[in-house]
């Protein structure tokens, strides 16, 4: 059994995506990227994630749909919200609900590793 901790990225933006995967991966952890939320949803009972990083707003399922959903079938991975587009009432509505972290794009990808090693150390 493998002790890689595994983060999952949900983005549809594809050079955000890769860039995020390439960045995860560099610091030693298993990474497996998904162009959107259903496409993450579907593959869950497959993989095992330590960690969720999702974008807010997607074609389909947003990222905050994509989280309440999780949490309303019993999921407990940690999330971490990345947007292009600022809004305070999603931001407080996100962490209220307990997500980890909110970063607005462009976020300093040190703060992203840092939050994400947090929460895989707890």
């Amino acid at each position: 059994m493998s002790n890689l901790k595994s983060i999952a990225v949900v983005e549809d933006d594809a050079s955000l995506l890769a860039a995020l995967e390439n960045l995860i991966g560099s610091h030693g952890l298993g990474v497996c990227g998904f162009a959107n939320a259903e496409a993450f949803l579907a593959q869950r009972d497959f993989i095992e994630v330590d960690c969720l990083i999702t974008d807010v707003q997607m074609d389909g399922m947003g990222g905050v749909e994509l989280f309440h959903t999780l949490r309303r079938s019993g999921g407990k991975t940690p999330v971490i919200f990345i947007t292009a587009f600022e809004d305070e009432s999603i931001h407080r509505q996100a962490m209220t609900a307990g997500a980890i972290a909110y970063f607005k794009e462009p976020f300093d990808c040190e703060d992203v590793i840092e939050c994400v090693e947090d929460c895989l150390a707890k």
